[in-house]
């Protein structure tokens, strides 16, 4: 299966493609080059807009006095309700301090105590402080920026900026040898033009932009996990989507990204309050404010249900420093009419992060031989049913090693491309806002039959309204149609609740859903599912 698009016009080619410019593709792309292999980075807007820039707490890892990678392996797996594969959270736990240093040693400054020492703070779900924080709230802003002066710096590596990825090229025996992609400016690679290379690494980021509010930019429409969608590839755990509990509620009628409230405000001592003024959390859990973050999204969504209230409250006055500590979120209230020393922040959840994706082994390669995910595109298992926060950079820095290492060792001859002559697709975009707010409606924090065979109904009639003209907002919306599908499959068959994935008509956990949901598409458009046992 593949989107309607034109021919290419043009090619570009290098040892290895790697598509998009977060945490996980710019250190990919580093890495590889330490093995002297060339290097095409092809991103959808401009280099620096995709969500690393936008992450805000920090880099986990078991760095701190007394701390140590078991503790941070049992945190993860409690976090991730009984559906993470342990090895791939101890390759996470153990190569993640390295890693750290590594990317330190690339050049990104993390926030200090007066001493000299890592400043480590904690967040929901981790016993120990162990989260490395840059520019008070900006540790994405500044692990981005490092990552892109050493990009800049090597001439080996190739950026092309503002690129849509479309499909990926296979040569004759299945294998991937390059992508399709749609570059919107002038020059010599205007249009569709294709990238050609001896590996794929698809570390598009997430996709947050199926939902009608997210804490995602707007360029987060899950174009790499369609993408490999269509290609044939396994995708997995993707009805586990993580809702931020503390999300800037700017009221009912906006959309697309809205201002994230970091849970490390939360781990600095800021209170959850109902309308009552009551903090709703104690009752809920032994952490309070510091649950992890699915069950702090359900017990919000809960009491704002109780009343008709359309969000809860942040409370942070209490807190001294706050405007020092959290620059970023302080200006982003006082944008917004709140004064963070006097007021009560207004907060409501809204979709963060895909905790599923294409599924990779331990060296990120993909079901199909040369395609490689990384970052939040991938499901590695090392999240499971629910992402313990601040895992996601390190996911990044990990597994985007393994990957360059894997592709250096493993490296083809060159291959001749073929023609992709499955079926086309492409819906009307017009069906996008449609799609968003059923999908929140029906897909959301809290889910039953009824709200998904709803949200199901809506896709089926969505479905029908295609669209001959190939353009950007098309194809983005046909990505967000294909995902929907996915979500809703997932989400459907899994009865019960676990992690992320509340089911109110299905409560509880099952021993005997402690298993993975794996999903393709073949190239007539339908759809297989199967199952995979944790842990394999």
């Amino acid at each position: 299966m593949k989107l309607l698009a034109p021919a290419p016009g043009w090619t570009a080619q290098a040892d290895v493609i790697v598509v998009g410019s977060g945490i996980a593709g710019l250190t990919t792309a580093l890495q590889a080059r330490t093995y002297g292999l060339t290097v095409l980075i092809v991103t959808k807007s401009k280099v620096d807009e995709g969500s690393t820039k936008w992450a805000q707490g920090g880099i986990a890892a078991a760095l701190g006095p007394g701390d140590t990678p078991d503790q941070h392996l049992k945190d993860t797996l409690v976090a991730g309700a009984d559906l993470c594969d342990e090895e791939a959270v101890r390759v996470l736990v153990t190569e993640g301090p390295e890693a750290v240093r590594k990317l330190i040693e690339r050049g990104a400054i993390f926030d200090t105590e007066a001493s000299g020492e890592i400043s480590l703070t904690r967040e929901g779900g981790h016993l120990r402080n162990r989260i490395l924080h840059a520019g008070g709230d900006a540790t994405g802003a500044e692990v981005s920026r490092a990552l892109l002066a050493a990009v800049h710096d090597d001439p080996e590596i190739e950026v092309v900026e503002h690129a849509l990825v479309l499909d990926a090229i296979k040569d004759a025996s299945g294998s991937v040898c390059g992508v399709t992609l749609h570059v919107i400016g002038a020059g010599s690679r205007d249009g569709v033009g294709r990238a050609l290379g001896k590996a794929v690494v698809l570390a598009t980021g997430g996709l947050g932009q199926v939902f009608a509010q997210t804490t995602n930019p707007s360029v987060s429409t899950g174009d790499g996990v369609a993408l490999a969608l269509r290609a044939g590839a396994k995708v997995a755990d993707v009805e586990f989507i993580q809702f931020h509990p503390t999300v800037l509620w700017l009221g009912d009628n906006t959309q697309g990204q809205q201002p994230l409230i970091s849970e490390a405000v939360r781990g600095e001592g800021a209170y959850l309050l109902n309308d009552a003024g009551e903090r709703f959390m104690v009752a809920e859990h032994a952490l309070a404010e510091l649950a992890p973050r699915d069950v702090v999204a359900i017990a919000s969504m809960r009491t704002m249900n109780k009343t008709g209230a359309h969000h809860v409250w942040l409370d942070v006055r209490h807190l001294s420093g706050f405007e020092a500590r959290f620059p970023t979120i302080y200006a982003s209230c006082i944008a917004n009419g709140i004064d963070p020393a006097k007021d009560l922040i207004p907060v409501a959840p809204a979709s963060h992060y895909a905790s599923g994706g294409v599924r990779v082994d331990l060296n990120g390669r993909t079901s199909v031989k040369g395609l490689y995910a990384c970052g939040e595109t991938a499901c590695s298992g090392v999240h499971g049913a629910n992402r313990l926060a601040s895992n996601s950079l390190l996911e990044g820095l990990v597994f985007s090693a393994r990957i360059a290492a894997d592709i250096a060792g493993n490296l083809p001859e060159h291959s001749e491309p073929i023609e992709n002559n499955s079926e086309s697709v492409l819906l009307d975009p017009e069906t996008r806002r449609e799609l968003q707010l059923s999908m929140s409606r029906g897909a959301g924090v809290l889910r039953s039959s009824d709200s998904l065979l709803q949200t199901s109904a809506d896709l089926t009639r969505i479905q029908d309204r295609t669209s001959s003209n190939p353009c950007v907002e098309a194809w983005e919306t046909t990505n967000l149609f294909q995902l929907a599908q996915a979500i809703l499959k997932a989400a459907l068959i899994r009865q019960e609740t676990r992690g992320s994935h509340w089911r109110e008509d299905f409560p509880n956990t099952e021993s005997n859903w402690r298993k993975r949901i794996v999903q393709q598409l073949d190239n007539r458009g339908d759809w297989t599912t199967s199952y995979q046992e944790v842990g394999k």
